[in-house]
């Protein structure tokens, strides 16, 4: 089924670390140009008395491999939630901006728990991570928990990777606070065998290394719950 699609998802690139403009202005108007099981997906899961979210709301081919991050470190204990770019190619006009995400199941997710961990991917050729959100004492705590760990890590950054707006999906669970960690192009591509970074290979457990396990138990050590 042909659809219609905005000029400028043509120029919008892979990575939201460029800053490009998002093509769509809300999850109603993306779904009203997009198929939803072969464009995108919505996955979520909310156990029983989950106080904790990892979410990654630019899973899939749209920012890889914040899904499988997300999804890892949310375990079978805490809430897990993604929306996934399904796209051969060009799953950067699938991305919104964490100020303007809502889409439902995601907000539900979120509001449902009482902390969060927003997974996202920057741009960096170094490995570095960057922690920001409105939960500083916890953004603190995984700060020092990846750095024990052998990961490098740096404030916020720029503004733009704060996390610290209010309407931030991130900062929208029940306290109002939350952490968005933003992990370098080079940071991620440790995380699997050769640097690859393709949708096939993420998806392999196989062709993690090391550190992607190693990475995600540091956050995960540093959540108290």
């Amino acid at each position: 089924m042909a659809r219609a699609v905005p000029a400028a998802a043509t120029a919008l690139p892979a990575l939201r670390a460029a800053r490009a403009p998002d093509v769509y202005a809300c999850y109603a108007d993306l779904a009203a140009h997009e198929s939803e099981g072969e464009d995108y997906r919505r996955v979520q899961r909310l156990p029983k008395r989950a106080r904790v979210a990892h979410i990654a709301i630019h899973g899939g081919a749209i920012e890889p491999p914040t899904t499988q991050l997300a999804r890892y470190a949310a375990g079978g204990r805490h809430a897990f939630y993604s929306f996934e770019g399904l796209k051969p190619s060009g799953n950067g006009v699938l991305h919104l901006t964490s100020t303007h995400f809502d889409e439902p199941r995601g907000r539900k997710v979120v509001a449902a728990v009482d902390h969060t961990v927003s997974w996202h991917a920057a741009a960096d050729a170094k490995a570095i991570t960057y922690v920001g959100g409105r939960d500083r004492k916890l953004a603190k705590r995984i700060a020092t928990a990846l750095r024990a760990a052998g990961f490098a890590v740096a404030a916020s950054g720029p503004k733009e990777l704060s996390g610290d707006h209010p309407a931030n999906i991130a900062n929208r669970n029940r306290r109002g606070m939350g952490v968005q960690l933003e992990v370098s192009k080079g940071q991620r591509e440790r995380f699997f065998a050769d640097g690859n970074l393709s949708r096939a290979w993420i998806e392999e457990p196989a062709h993690r290394t090391r550190a992607f396990y190693r990475y995600v138990a540091a956050v995960d050590g540093a959540l108290p719950w």
